[in-house]
Order: C-alpha cells, then structure tokens, then sequence
C-alpha cells in the first residue's frame, strides 16, 4: 500500500505511506473483506447507521491528506530503540504522488544525505563519498536511514482501488471512531494482506493496523496532535510501531508544511540530487 501521505507529506519521502483516490466497493467476483481477527472494538454495523460515512470519502481524504502539485515540508524523526534515541531533521519537497527530494540537515553526521524519488526509482546520494547510489530491487524492504519504513514505503505504487477490497466495518471503541477494512486482491505483490484503518468522525485518521501475508499484526501508525499546517487541518504527528519488535517506535512530527508550490522541474533530477549542499 502506498503511503502517499509520507510521500507527499516528506517531501515525498517518507511520503508513513504510507495511492490513487481510493474505496471504490468490492467489485463483483471480488473476495471478500476479511473481517478483523478482534472484533471487540465494534459497536455496530455501519449499514444499519444513516450517518455512516463513505468509504470512498473516508480512503480520498486519507490519500490527499498531505498531497498537493507542490509541496515542502520541514520534519522532524526520532527513531526510538532500546536504550537509545536518535533524531534527524530534514527538509522534503514533493509533486503529486510521484516525485520527492528529501534532505537531511541534522545531526552533523548524517547532513547532506539525500534522497531522490522518481516514479518507482530510488536514489541516496552519500556526501562522504559525493555519490548517488540506487537503491535496487533486494533492498526494497530494507530500512530507510534506521527507521521502521522501508525503502518500499517511498516507492510504492499501489492503489486502494485497484489492489485492495474494500469495506466499512462500523464503529469502533479503541480509538472511537469508524473502522474501515482492506484486504488485497489475489495476485497483488506487496508486504500486506490487510490493513484496518480508524478514522473520527471529522474523517481524519486515527490508527492504521497492517496485517502481513501470514494474518499477523505487523505495523501499527497512530496520527496524533491535529492542527492547522499549511492551512489544512492534519495529524502534525505519526507514530510508527513495528508489533514484533518491543521497545522501537518511530515518531514524525511536522514542524512546518506549505502546500501548493511552484516548483522547478529541475528540482527531482540527479544533478540536483549530487549538487554540492
């Protein structure tokens, strides 16, 4: 599933999520919606509720939550494990779903070091050794710069649409709100075989679940602390939390979001990408 929100959030990096204007219903022949494995948090079934909203509202909302034709950002990423925390700052410039530059500006150590999205390709560019390098296929599913997002989360080109079925469950005690289930349709690559996603009643999102092929609880995203960024009202913090793994987490918080920028083309190329910060 693409995070599109951290792509076009992180300057397209991190672009948590992390697809096409999503939640159009099953289609006939489809499989069904697995339902979630707990279902205590369910209160009622939406179609019995008038003031249950649109699946397909709900999944647009969550694809453009931080999208627009041109945007920079200015983020912040602590990546907590056992016994240490590190922190990087970093400024990112997005266009649409398929371009971003990340650039990392602290700690010292790491300041410079930056990455290239273009459509499915993926560059870092290393400043100790004035280098681009692309991130090849085998290490899709590695860790971007110690975090827990993969390479894969930058790229990913899937859609809630075409590659996922998808279902409005109903309400939701833990957190209140409305859960929506996605499951993937046979024969599509990728990492997760279902994903629930809480949203509030304002249609923001609260929580997002991904299952991996096996059933198993893999990623838990917590959005938190909304406010008006940008002139948009978003969750400015997201919390990812990899179940299998006690005591890591990673935290993005944005500190500044500007929307709807003319940016240069040249901007997304190589030679920006290697030009001397």
């Amino acid at each position: 599933m693409r995070i599109r929100w951290l792509t076009a959030g992180l300057a397209g990096l991190l672009l948590i999520a992390p697809p096409a204007p999503a939640g159009r219903a099953q289609a006939p022949g489809a499989p069904a919606v697995a339902a979630p494995e707990d279902t205590t948090a369910l209160a009622a079934a939406a179609p019995a509720d008038s003031a249950a909203p649109a699946v397909t509202e709900l999944l647009r909302g969550l694809d453009e939550l931080y999208e627009s034709t041109g945007t920079r950002a200015r983020v912040e990423i602590r990546i907590v494990k056992p016994g240490r925390t590190r922190t990087l700052r970093m400024e990112t410039w997005s266009r649409g779903e398929d371009e971003a530059l990340v650039v990392i500006e602290a700690p010292p150590r790491d300041a410079g070091t930056a990455t290239l999205k273009v459509g499915r390709n993926l560059w870092n560019y290393l400043p100790k050794i004035a280098r681009s390098i692309r991130v090849p296929p085998s290490m899709m599913m590695g860790s971007w710069m110690g975090t827990d997002l993969t390479n894969d989360d930058l790229v990913r080109s899937s859609s809630y649409e075409e590659d996922y079925a998808s279902e409005l469950v109903g309400r939701s005690s833990d957190p209140p709100g409305w859960l929506v289930a996605l499951a993937a349709r046979p024969g599509v690559a990728g990492l997760w075989e279902r994903v629930e996603v809480v949203f509030g009643d304002d249609g923001l999102p609260l929580v997002s679940r991904y299952y991996d092929r096996r059933g198993r609880l893999s990623r838990t995203m917590r959005f938190t602390d909304v406010r008006e960024l940008g002139g948009r009202r978003v969750p400015a913090t997201i919390v990812v939390i990899p179940e299998r793994e006690e005591g890591r987490r990673t935290e993005l918080r944005y500190l500044d979001v500007t929307f709807d920028l003319d940016l240069d083309d040249d901007l997304f190329s190589l030679a920006r990408l290697e030009r001397r910060r």
